[in-house]
């Protein structure tokens, strides 16, 4: 993003994120090295996903498989849908979400005021509001198949498409650019895979000895084969307990780091308090994340994150009580 010329719309805006030191975080924590933040959560959207709505989008319509003025329809934690709201409504195209009931209603009502249809779809019988699991979301996903045969609509299907993944090139490319290319690691809680996939994608074709690893919910372990007995847990968008990813098939990880709900919630305050960085709960999984390497595999060196949303989606939750 290049913020000395006029913009012809807000899509434009959808990258070029600050990337920021937390050095007085990480002095409070007594870590050695450093931790950068990508801040995504100042994209139009208030999160990362706007990259990937964005090329999603833009690459159906050039390749015609999505036709002016046709519906799209996805399903979404309430990140991706928003930023397709935004796409949709600048380009002329209905938009349907469908989301889980589970998720934070900041959520639906932003991607509402943006111009969206909201479909929410109840959770599983005694499941907690708040803790939306991978069995809510495949609920979800009957649903938003569903709409899209009736509707006659493009399936954004972000678990699938490329472009999820190619959308974070961009963002790769920022951060060793940002950084002067002295970042040695990169950590990301999984949802689709897709920010972790195309960023480890683009550090390797950069020829840059980035390690990258993913970071899963305690008791939510599947990527890196552990514990999955406890699905349900508050980190919103991912950590759906699901071994297998598209966007992950080719790519060589690391490892993987486990964080706890309260170890995300946590850190997100400290964040927020010490950096005035005020995310949400998968960026407060991202930094705490982040230390945990800096206190064993990556000891010294200098972990990027991508704080992939804003605080406000979660005014109404436990993450700021």
């Amino acid at each position: 993003m290049n913020a000395s010329r006029l913009f012809g719309s807000v899509i434009e805006a959808m990258e070029g994120s600050p990337l920021v030191a937390l050095d007085r975080l990480t002095k409070a924590s007594g870590v050695e090295g450093s931790i950068l933040a990508k801040l995504d959560y100042l994209l139009p959207g208030f999160s990362k996903k706007d990259r990937a709505a964005r090329r999603i989008v833009e690459d159906a319509r050039r390749s015609g498989e999505l036709r002016p003025g046709q519906t799209v329809v996805e399903l979404t934690s309430g990140n991706m849908g928003t930023g397709l709201a935004i796409v949709c409504g600048v380009l002329g195209h209905p938009f349907v979400a469908v989301m889980s009931a589970g998720n934070s209603p900041e959520r639906a009502r932003m991607m509402r005021a943006l111009g969206a249809e909201v479909v929410l779809v109840p959770q599983t019988a005694g499941a907690t509001p708040g803790k939306v699991s991978g069995a809510d979301l495949d609920l979800v996903e009957i649903e938003a198949q569903r709409l899209t045969r009736a509707r006659g609509a493009f399936r954004a299907d972000q678990f699938e498409r490329d472009g999820n993944r190619d959308a974070y090139h961009g963002a790769a490319a920022e951060i060793l650019a940002q950084s002067g290319g002295a970042v040695t690691a990169f950590c990301d809680f999984v949802g689709t895979g897709g920010a972790l996939a195309g960023c480890a994608e683009a550090f390797v074709a950069a020829g840059a000895n980035v390690r990258c690893y993913a970071v899963e919910p305690e008791g939510g372990e599947a990527i890196g084969g552990g514990d999955t007995s406890r699905p349900d847990h508050p980190i919103q968008g991912g950590g759906y307990s699901r071994a297998k990813l598209t966007h992950l098939n080719s790519i060589k990880l690391a490892g993987t780091v486990v964080v706890s709900g309260e170890a995300a919630r946590e850190t997100a305050r400290m964040l927020a308090r010490t950096e005035g960085v005020f995310g949400g709960y998968s960026g407060g999984a991202n930094v705490a994340a982040a230390l945990g390497l800096l206190r064993g595999r990556e000891k010294g060196g200098a972990v990027a994150v991508i704080i992939a949303d804003s605080g406000l989606k979660y005014l109404s939750t436990d993450l700021w009580e």
